[in-house]
């Protein structure tokens, strides 16, 4: 894998989210991305869904901001810590984003602490996120 090109895509991942362009996210992914939900087991699959889970969860987020990051070894990979706040609920969590052979995205993941904003995090997506990503997962409304 290609470092420079990973970094390239984190150093736009950051950019985009400050400025909230989440369409320049569709270039950086992988086509068969993969998002994992700190409140869902079940991966959602796609650029489309991963567009849409990030782009919402940025209107949710409050006081957001990354202090850490750490590279694997393999340098495949990168875990951002971050802080943020739902409503009354402060909460801490990280990224998890690995990367292709082409420095693009192929997994992104998220974990969330303490447990009840985590909850608070899944209630809210559920409600402004749900319908949309259903429909860009073919199920059922």
């Amino acid at each position: 894998m290609a470092r420079e090109q990973a970094l390239r895509t984190l150093e736009t991942w950051h950019d985009l989210l400050e400025k909230r362009e989440f369409d320049r996210l569709r270039p950086l992914a992988s086509e068969s991305v993969v998002f994992r939900s700190p409140a869902f087991f079940s991966p959602y699959p796609g650029v489309e869904p991963l567009v849409h889970i990030l782009s919402t969860v940025s209107t949710i987020f409050e006081d957001f901001a990354y202090h850490r990051q750490f590279w694997s070894e393999s340098e495949e990979a990168v875990v951002l810590e971050f802080s943020a706040r739902v409503g009354d609920k402060k909460l801490k969590g990280v990224d998890i984003i690995s990367f292709d052979d082409a420095g693009k995205i192929r997994e992104f993941e998220v974990m969330i602490r303490p447990a009840n904003a985590a909850a608070a995090v899944g209630e809210a997506m559920a409600a402004k996120a749900g319908p949309r990503l259903k429909e860009l997962l073919g199920k059922p409304g």
